[in-house]
């Protein structure tokens, strides 16, 4: 059915959103300020200009901003002052064993994701599935985060597969838009914050892990045919 899968990472194969938002509710109350779990969710899903805004709105202004995001950044650093190297971020439940079935039954995989390049080899290089992918797109190689397809056309360009032979793995709304978008079907497996209704029905599958999409491989990925030659 599908010849390709592309993944979305926050939230999606890494189970960054929490602990993010942990970091941002830490650092507001140093600012004497109390970021409320749903305040924080307003952010979920968007570009960094976009969840920059929102956040500096609730912080009280760009200096306040800056200075959360310092220690944001400080919290959440790869590796940590008694140098000890750990992963950044912890792997979603079955991303691995998914990614290992798919690479057995020789389908081309992709990341398309609003982080940055960089970002996306630290966290799945600390995990060791960075090998699993052929192909890579970050948000600072488009001219517009998602929902614009740009990021998922831009996979698929560089996997050298129709976006229609895709399948996209996307946990937010705004995700999922991008990959209507651009011509892929969706398997949605939502994180901290589940897509409305009006998204969920127009999604390929629902899933609660991507430990459940382990079974659906050999259906929705048949092996190519010059593997069975």
């Amino acid at each position: 059915m599908f010849t390709a899968a592309i993944f979305d990472m926050d939230g999606l194969l890494i189970d960054s959103e929490r602990p993010i938002m942990a970091a941002w509710i830490e650092a507001a109350r140093t600012l004497d300020i109390e970021l409320s779990h749903a305040q924080y969710l307003q952010c979920v899903g968007l570009a960094m200009a976009e969840s920059k805004q929102i956040l500096a709105a609730l912080l009280g202004g760009a200096a306040a901003y800056q200075h959360a995001a310092a220690q944001v950044t400080a919290a959440l650093q790869l590796e940590r002052a008694d140098g000890d190297v750990r992963p950044l971020f912890p792997i979603k439940r079955g991303a691995a064993e998914l990614l290992a079935a798919l690479r057995g039954r020789g389908t081309r995989c992709a990341v398309a994701s609003s982080s940055g390049r960089g970002q996306i080899a630290a966290c799945l290089g600390s995990l060791d599935v960075l090998h699993h992918f052929e192909a890579f797109a970050g948000g600072d190689e488009v001219a517009r985060a998602k929902p614009d397809p740009a990021l998922y056309l831009l996979a698929a360009e560089r996997l050298g597969v129709d976006p229609a032979e895709c399948v996209a793995f996307e946990d937010s709304e705004n995700g999922a838009k991008a990959a209507l978008a651009a011509g892929l079907r969706v398997v949605i497996v939502p994180d901290l914050k589940h897509p409305p209704a009006a998204i969920t029905e127009r999604a390929f599958h629902v899933l609660d892990s991507l430990h459940e999409a382990i079974a659906h491989v050999p259906r929705w990925f048949p092996v190519p045919l010059e593997r069975l030659a």
